[in-house]
């Protein structure tokens, strides 16, 4: 019966694995969609100078990017980390630079709206 109770709860982890990987995809595509709209929709239909529009549209498409590259790369270690019975936490440098990266991006956002 022990062995039962492992072999559901490795299967249960595993799972909820790829439930956080797609939602690091759902984020990187989130992201894609914002870094579209922020720089090849508003310019388009405001009239507003375009190239700040578009930069703030590129550093989306990257934090884009981050998220959907880190998201494999996390999904990787934890495999791994749960094929040999250890644990992967998040660490702590790639939650400073995510949070660094959005909040940089909000500050230029919130910019954008408030001059134009």
């Amino acid at each position: 019966m022990a062995e039962v109770e492992v072999a559901d709860a490795s299967r249960r982890t595993r799972l909820a694995n790829e439930r956080t990987y797609l939602a690091w995809l759902r984020s990187g595509l989130t992201a894609l969609a914002v870094a579209i709209g922020a720089g090849k929709i508003v310019p388009s239909v405001a009239n507003v100078t375009r190239w700040p529009f578009e930069l703030l549209g590129a550093g989306y498409a990257v934090f884009a990017m981050c998220f959907i590259l880190y998201g494999a790369r996390r999904f990787l270690r934890v495999e791994d980390a749960l094929a040999a019975g250890r644990y992967a936490p998040f660490q702590r440098r790639d939650a400073i630079v995510l949070a660094s990266v959005a909040a940089v991006l909000a500050v230029a956002t919130l910019g954008l709206v408030f001059v134009h």
